[in-house]
C-alpha cells in the first residue's frame, strides 16, 4: 500500500471494534472517547512495530520517518482546495527577516529564543505561538505590517529553539514551565526588548489562553490584542477535547485512533481508559524513546487530523517526522491539559473586568468549523468582555465561514491580517 493509504486489516479490527462500542455501550455513553489540538492533516496507517532507528542507550532519537500508525485518513478533496483554496481579499505580509535574534536567559535554566523584525522603530507587536509547545515559524512574523509594527516572535519554554528543547531534556524542559511562569516570561522579554507596551499582542489557540493571562495580569502593558481560536482553559473545554470524546461527533475516525493507541499498548485498558491524558503522559515520560516518540505521535497526529478544514497530508508528515516540533508539542500539552492551565478554574473569564478598566481593544477572529477550539468559547469571551464594559466597538468578534482552527487557513489569515490593520489605523 502507498505511505498515505490505512493498512486494511488494520482498519477493518478498528472499525469492528467502533460497531461494538457505538453499539452496545452507547447506553453508557461515549464513556471512554477523549480528543485534543490544533494544526491540519491526514495519515497513514503502518505497521505496529516501530521502523525507526532509535538509540535506546542514548534516548538520541535517529528517526527520519513519521510514525503515521494510528492517523486518521481525511476527508475526500475532490476539488483539490488543499492546493487550490478559495481566494480572499486579503493574505499575510511577505515573510521578512529578523534583524535581530538572540538567547534570552529567563531563569530555571531556560533561555528563550527570540527575533525583532519589521520596523525597529516601530509600535511594539508579539505573537504567542499555540500547543503549548508548538514554536514559531516564519509565518508568525507575517501578521502584521513590517513597515509599521515592531514585530517580536519567540518560542515559549521547552519548545521550538529555546534552550533546553523537549525532546533534547524532557525533565530540564518542563522545570518551572507554568502558565505564570510564561506570563513574567514575555515581561522579561518586554524589558529586554526596550518596549514600553505592546501596541498588539496576537495570541492563537494556547495563545489566545497565554494572551489573556499575560493581558489581565499586567494591563498595563497592552493596548490591543488580537485571538484567534479562542481557548479559556474551561473545564468543558478540556473534557471535550481530551476526556469525553466531544469531537467524535465531527470526526469519529480520529477520536478512535487516538484511543486506539492507549488501548493497543494498555497494561489495563478498563483503567486507563477513564483517563487517556493521563496514560499519555504515562507513555511520553518513558525512559524508551521509542515509546515517547510513539505516543507523541498519535498525540499530535490526532489534533493535527481535526484542526483544518482541508487537511493536507505533507503537513502532517513534516510535524510528526521532526522530534524537535513533535516531542515538545505532545509533552506540553498533555503537561497543561493534566494541570488545568496552571490557572484557577474559570480564572480568564471571571478577569476581563480589568481589560475593561485598562480599555484594551479586543479583536477575535474563529473558524466557525473549528473542532479543536470551539466557537463557544470566543462567544463566552466576547459577551464577557461587553458585560464587563468594554464598548460594543472594542469587541469585534468574527466567525469565519468554513474555516477550521489552524492560522494557516486562509480565511482565518484575512480575518487575522485585517485585524491588526485596524489596529494599525487605531495605533497611529
Amino acid at each position: 500500500q502507498p505511505s498515505n493509504q490505512i493498512d486494511e486489516a488494520l482498519f477493518f479490527k478498528m472499525v469492528c471494534k467502533y460497531t461494538f462500542r457505538h453499539t452496545a455501550a452507547l447506553p453508557i455513553g461515549l464513556f471512554f472517547l477523549a480528543s485534543i489540538v490544533n494544526l491540519a492533516s491526514a495519515f497513514a496507517i503502518p505497521p505496529m512495530t516501530s521502523t525507526s532507528n532509535t538509540n535506546t542507550s542514548t534516548g538520541t532519537s535517529l528517526a527520519s520517518k513519521a510514525d503515521l500508525t494510528y492517523v486518521s485518513p481525511p476527508a475526500s478533496d475532490a476539488a483539490d482546495q488543499i492546493h487550490n483554496p478559495v481566494t480572499f481579499p486579503l493574505s499575510v505580509y511577505p515573510d521578512i527577516e529578523p534583524y535581530k535574534s538572540d538567547l534570552l536567559d529567563v531563569g530555571d535554566g531556560h533561555q528563550l529564543y527570540y527575533e525583532e523584525c519589521g520596523n525597529p522603530n516601530g509600535v511594539p507587536a508579539i505573537f504567542l505561538h499555540g500547543g503549548p509547545g508548538a514554536g514559531c515559524g516564519p509565518d508568525s512574523r507575517t501578521f502584521f505590517d513590517p513597515d509599521f509594527y515592531k514585530i517580536i516572535i519567540f518560542d515559549q519554554r521547552g519548545s521550538g529553539r529555546s534552550i533546553p528543547n523537549a525532546s533534547d531534556d524532557l525533565q530540564g524542559s518542563l522545570v518551572g514551565n507554568t502558565t505564570p511562569h510564561l506570563v513574567e516570561d514575555i515581561e522579561t522579554l518586554r524589558k529586554a526588548c526596550d518596549v514600553d507596551q505592546w501596541g498588539v499582542v496576537l495570541g492563537g489557540s494556547w495563545g489566545s489562553t497565554l494572551a489573556l493571562a499575560y493581558a489581565q495580569a499586567h494591563p498595563d502593558k497592552v493596548k490591543c490584542i488580537l485571538l484567534r481560536g479562542v481557548f479559556l482553559f474551561t473545564t468543558d473545554e478540556v473534557d471535550y477535547l481530551f476526556s469525553n470524546g466531544g469531537t467524535f461527533g465531527q470526526n469519529p475516525a480520529a477520536w478512535e485512533s487516538y484511543c486506539q493507541y492507549i488501548e493497543d499498548t494498555s497494561p489495563d485498558w478498563s483503567r486507563e481508559r477513564t483517563n487517556l491524558l493521563g496514560a499519555y503522559w504515562d507513555r511520553l515520560q518513558s525512559e524508551d524513546v521509542a515509546t515517547r516518540e510513539a505516543a507523541a505521535a498519535a498525540f499530535v497526529g490526532y489534533e493535527l487530523s481535526i484542526s483544518k478544514a482541508f487537511i493536507d497530508p505533507a503537513i502532517i508528515e513534516k510535524y510528526l517526522g521532526t522530534p524537535s516540533v513533535l516531542i515538545p508539542f505532545a509533552v506540553m500539552e498533555v503537561h497543561y491539559m493534566l494541570n488545568a492551565g496552571f490557572m484557577k478554574r474559570g480564572q480568564l473569564l471571571d478577569n476581563v473586568q480589568c481589560m475593561a478598566d485598562h480599555k484594551h481593544r479586543v479583536s477575535i477572529v474563529h473558524g466557525r468549523a473549528d473542532y479543536v477550539c470551539q466557537p463557544q468559547a470566543a462567544w463566552r469571551l466576547a459577551k464577557a468582555l461587553k458585560q464587563a464594559g468594554c464598548p460594543d466597538e472594542d469587541v469585534e468578534l468574527e466567525f469565519v465561514a468554513g474555516a477550521g482552527h489552524s492560522d494557516s487557513e486562509l480565511g482565518l489569515r484575512d480575518g487575522m491580517v485585517r485585524a491588526t490593520d485596524r489596529f494599525r489605523d487605531v495605533l497611529k
